[in-house]
């Protein structure tokens, strides 16, 4: 089950295509469980591919960014949750056994449902 969220970013990019978006998507979703707000990322199109287990671990576009790995750690820790759509998935070939299993896999409904009780989001497409 999801829990809708204050904050929701939306991340496209896989890390051999951006690995900036990557860094930024959590680098801002980090800042707003810092602020006291819920957070969720939702990994889309070629982003499912970052649902695989230490797929982030290479991932450091250098300073004043920290290594993406080091923010995703620190995301889910405090709360932070990442979503993964089902259809993506597909498309890509990702088996939902494949993924991360603290990462949830959603649907296209969901992600409206999200969008749509957000207070804000950041779409990284």
């Amino acid at each position: 089950m999801i829990n809708n969220t204050d904050y929701v970013g939306t991340l496209f990019d896989n890390s051999e295509s951006n690995p900036s978006k990557i860094t930024l998507a959590f680098t801002m979703a980090g800042v707003a469980l810092k602020k006291g707000h819920s957070a969720s990322v939702i990994l889309m199109v070629d982003a499912v591919h970052l649902a695989l287990p230490n797929a982030l671990a290479k991932v450091d576009i250098g300073a004043p960014f920290e290594p993406a790995g080091e923010l995703l750690e620190a995301f889910i820790e405090k709360g932070g949750q990442v979503l993964v759509c089902s259809a993506c998935m597909k498309h890509n070939g990702i088996g939902e056994s494949a993924i991360d299993k603290r990462f949830t896999v959603i649907s296209g409904d969901d992600v409206v449902e999200l969008l749509m009780n957000a207070k804000g989001s950041l779409q990284l497409n």
